[in-house]
């Protein structure tokens, strides 16, 4: 009798990075796999990311770079699917790429090149992927799942919930992963913005609204998380790499501690100039060392307007200190509308770290994003979505 096609082995729910990279293992391994998603085209974040380039994986990346309740977590999937491992898959499919920063792969040509190796990889495994279909509800039942969807009832033996954060709701990100785990008892842990450009207090908005547009290499650290990255000043206050990532560990009402000369000695440096061109100002000294529009407005903003022979060592020590340990207290983030992911999510206590499976609950397992496991910036984030997308699909 043949096998009506409303029974499945696997369903994925979610037809991201995470999603895609569990249909094609799990269709490898002869299952029956649908994937079903509410949007109009698969894998819009994997597009939209890296400037449209995708930063598809960091060769740096360890469980270290990750944040969760629970760190160890992460550490099974990780060290079983390396970058290494995704990067001969993306070279399989003769995908052309790039070293930008230590690590960071992106492509050279553009984002589609890694979606339509996740494309091809599900087409070669037999994986259907349905789009514009949503899901109205689940259930247990016997060993499986009943879905119910806008097309209609569906069966499954194995259910992947891969339906991401709340990160870029034009996207379509909804809470949908969090409300479906509820359903099933399991906890949440709260979320919030991750990897996300700062607010600034009007007064500190308008002072810096001269410099929207530059970006100076900066240590900002918070919570004894240091990044030197770039920062960027912005219309709305401050972006850019090290901006984004220290924002993972900033709470409402946390300090940001900024250095904006980390290459530089600056006590030391501003000792030597004083006694080797007494005449020499701030404005020269921070012209040599930052973009000349940043350090012409943030020397005005000090307000160090004379020679150096006239501040005495105490005024030397108090400009060092404001240039390596510049403190300002952001309004808040610009929230889940431009962050690239959600922090917090289904507590991974609940999940096998081998598997993704629910621990308690047969065959329902949790991957990618929707997981309390945040990568750092810079290709970490696809990493945990390829290893976990894998250890589920292995198993599912």
């Amino acid at each position: 009798m043949a096998v009506s096609t409303s029974q499945y082995d696997v369903i994925i729910i979610g037809a991201g990075a995470a999603g895609l990279m569990c249909a094609a293992t799990a269709g490898y391994r002869g299952r029956k796999v649908l994937v079903l998603d509410h949007a109009n085209k698969p894998g819009k974040k994997i597009l939209m990311s890296g400037g449209g380039r995708c930063n598809f994986t960091n060769l740096n990346s360890t469980p270290a770079n990750f944040l969760s309740d629970n760190p160890h977590y992460c550490i099974s999937a990780l060290k079983r699917y390396t970058p290494q491992d995704f990067v001969e898959l993306v070279d399989r499919h003769g995908v052309e790429y790039e070293e930008k920063a230590p690590g960071q792969l992106f492509c050279k040509d553009s984002a589609k090149d890694i979606l339509n190796v996740l494309l091809t990889e599900c087409e070669w495994a037999g994986a259907e992927i349905r789009m514009n279909t949503s899901v109205s509800g689940v259930q247990a039942s016997g060993s499986g799942y009943t879905v119910k969807t806008s097309a209609g009832t569906l069966k499954c033996q194995s259910l992947v919930v891969a339906t991401g954060g709340l990160s870029i709701p034009t996207m379509g990100a909804t809470g949908f992963g969090y409300e479906l785990a509820k359903q099933f008892g399991l906890t949440v842990l709260p979320t919030r913005a991750g990897l996300v450009p700062f607010t600034l207090h009007p007064e500190l908005k308008q002072q810096l609204a001269p410099l929207a547009g530059v970006s100076c290499p900066v240590d900002a650290s918070c919570h004894k998380q240091h990044f030197r990255e770039s920062m960027l000043v912005t219309h709305r206050g401050l972006s850019g790499p090290a901006m984004l990532q220290v924002s993972s560990y900033w709470q409402p009402g946390d300090e940001l501690h900024i250095n904006l000369l980390p290459a530089q000695a600056i006590q030391d440096d501003l000792f030597t100039l004083r006694k080797q061109k007494p005449q020499s100002t701030m404005a020269q000294y921070l012209n040599q060392h930052l973009p000349k529009r940043f350090a012409q407005a943030f020397n005005e903003l000090q307000g160090w307007s004379r020679p150096l022979q006239e501040y005495r060592n105490q005024d030397i020590e108090q400009i060092a200190d404001t240039l390596g340990n510049w403190t300002i207290k952001p309004a808040g983030t610009e929230g889940y509308r431009t962050a690239e992911v959600t922090l917090g999510g289904l507590d991974t206590r609940q999940l096998s770290s081998k598997t993704m499976a629910v621990l308690e609950q047969p065959n329902l397992f949790f991957i990618g994003e929707v997981v309390d496991v945040t990568g750092h910036l810079g290709g970490h984030n696809f990493q945990w979505a390829w290893a976990s997308g894998v250890a589920a699909g292995n198993e599912a």
